[in-house]
């Protein structure tokens, strides 16, 4: 980093930066350790300026926090439709916009050969090994922000407001070069998401666990069910085991599985120009299967965090489910219930209705020791789902119904 301005004066800035009308601070604790580095807060300010930059697609208009949005937990904001439109309107994805948070906490892909299964990478399919890897290919997508290479999104930081900083961060010549010029963009926004606003452990469920607060009994009740295994046995793939720190839980094990998640007729992607989707309506997403081609992996996608998961609808990887209450139903009763009478395509509020559930996307490897019939009854289900609403970060205690004693 250049010594042009002071560290105070670049804290300054950083300080006045870090803190957009976009980014909600936390009401919990905030790792203080995240500020000890002054060079990292410049560059992870620097990444919020790019991340909310929406002069970076093209046409422009669209930012990375358009589609991952602080209001809906660094997911897309917009929960009526199920894959998010690119800066090109009329231009869908084919998948929902996972929320980022906690997203830094993702290892890189591999074969775990004790469990027998693959485990992390980032996006659904785990595609990207790094933070950097993964910030790289929205940009470029046509069908996100649309950038035809890597020279353009590096001519457009050059001419941004920011581009003193960026000078600042890596160096007055760092335009110069595109290739080295477009790491720097991945890396400032990769330090950024490794920030505290991305993994801010504010939710009450933390602030239980640091006994600072009670659950109330429909959320202890849930979270009792959350972890048994001759009910809801949810912890088996969303871990509550803590990491090596001994009070971390991510609600995650980051492997991967085919839940039977049924095609979205809602999805917009079906209708997308052939060049973006050829197989039209008859298009199939094979998820992990889809880059690692191995017959017992299609269908397959990467089990979540669920930490803010009350904030991420619609839900599954084409959005399928827009409540939280009918995932956790899906998973009870899938396998109870009959198949849909128009069993490729019923939505998700028409198989509601009618009581059955439509056939799976994928039908190969569907996974049927661990789901599909846990037992639960309807007030059970609403425990879960009181518990899940625990996991959503900025918790305050304001205007708390009566608690119940921690067990």
């Amino acid at each position: 980093m250049r010594s042009g301005r002071s560290v105070a004066s670049r804290l300054l800035i950083a300080g006045a930066l870090l803190a957009p009308a976009a980014i909600a601070a936390p009401a919990f604790t905030v790792p203080t350790e995240q500020f000890d580095d002054p060079a990292l807060l410049v560059k992870r300010t620097l990444g919020n300026l790019i991340f909310s930059d929406p002069d970076l697609s093209e046409p422009p208009g669209q930012s990375c926090a358009s589609c991952h949005s602080a209001a809906a937990a660094m997911a897309d904001p917009d929960p009526s439709s199920p894959t998010p439109e690119g800066a090109v309107a009329g231009r869908f994805g084919s998948r929902n916009a996972p929320g980022l948070t906690y997203a830094a906490f993702t290892p890189p892909l591999y074969f775990n050969a004790i469990k027998d299964t693959w485990i992390g990478g980032l996006f659904v399919d785990g595609r990207a090994a790094t933070l950097e890897e993964q910030a790289a290919g929205p940009l470029l997508n046509p069908l996100e922000m649309n950038n035809p290479d890597r020279a353009s999104v590096v001519a457009k930081v050059a001419r941004a407001p920011y581009a003193w900083l960026f000078r600042e961060v890596f160096g007055e010549k760092v335009f110069d070069d595109t290739a080295k010029a477009f790491r720097h963009i991945t890396e400032a926004l990769a330090a950024f998401q490794r920030g505290p606003y991305f993994s801010p452990f504010t939710s009450k469920f933390d602030a239980f666990m640091a006994g600072k607060a009670e659950l109330t009994p429909a959320e202890a009740r849930g979270w009792a069910l959350f972890n048994d295994m001759d009910k809801g046995n949810c912890a088996n793939c969303h871990l509550t085991t803590p990491l090596n720190d001994g009070k971390t839980i991510l609600f995650t094990d980051f492997s991967y599985d085919n839940i039977g998640t049924p095609r979205n007729p809602d999805n917009p992607f079906y209708d997308q120009p052939a060049r973006f989707n050829p197989q039209g309506r008859n298009f199939v997403d094979l998820g992990l299967g889809g880059r690692i081609v191995a017959p017992e992996l299609k269908g397959q996608f990467k089990t979540p965090t669920l930490r803010n998961v009350a904030r991420t609808a619609p839900y599954m990887h084409n959005g399928y489910f827009s409540d939280l209450k009918a995932v956790v139903q899906f998973y009870n009763d899938r396998d109870l219930r009959p198949r849909c009478a128009n069993a490729r395509f019923t939505r998700e509020a028409d198989a509601q209705a009618q009581g059955c559930w439509p056939e799976p996307e994928v039908k190969e490897n569907v996974n049927t020791s661990r789901l599909g019939d846990l037992g639960l009854s309807d007030e059970e289900i609403d425990a879960i789902v009181a518990f899940l609403h625990t996991l959503t970060d900025g918790w305050r205690p304001d205007a708390e119904p009566t608690p119940s004693r921690r067990r």
